[in-house]
């Protein structure tokens, strides 16, 4: 019984993960905005701790990986999305990045469980960019040639230190 919860335990972090996500889209669509963010920022601690979590355990899995890239394309990729969308006035340009940035994310993720990398990132991990997003949003702030530029990031063949 016991092995068997340490076994779960990272993937309840990463359900928590999933969970701030889907009440971060639940604030906004409320009209909650900035605690819509905070919720994005609580995804952040959720996920980070599950995977280091996982591996300090040893009960690292590809059952894990796969939950853990679901919860997070939509806590970092399409929650910090919808925030964009919800502050920006419509226009094509807006469309396009609200579009992009959980499509590049959901790339960036599939690249990394196929190729995954040792001591650094290729491209701007989702949650540095999901993080970003979520900062704007705070100050009820958004930008959509920023929204580009980090979709762009996430995808992009430039090397990130891990820490």
């Amino acid at each position: 019984m016991i092995n068997h919860m340490v076994k779960v335990l990272p993937n309840f972090f990463t359900i928590g993960n999933l969970l701030a996500g889907v009440f971060s889209i639940t604030f906004n669509m409320n009209g909650y905005m900035q605690m819509a963010s905070m919720f994005i920022f609580l995804s952040v601690i959720f996920d980070l701790f599950d995977g280091r979590l996982a591996r300090k355990l040893k009960v690292n899995s590809e059952f894990g990986v796969e939950l853990d890239s679901l919860a997070d394309i939509v806590s970092l990729g399409v929650a910090p999305a919808l925030l964009f969308y919800s502050l920006e006035p419509p226009s094509l340009l807006t469309t396009f990045a609200f579009m992009l940035f959980p499509t590049t994310g959901a790339l960036r993720l599939a690249k990394f469980n196929v190729k995954p990398t040792r001591g650094f990132y290729m491209g701007l991990p989702i949650t540095a960019a999901g993080l970003i997003m979520a900062c704007m949003t705070i100050f009820l702030y958004s930008n959509a040639l920023i929204t580009i530029l980090l979709s762009i990031l996430m995808v992009s063949p430039i090397r990130i230190k891990k820490l």
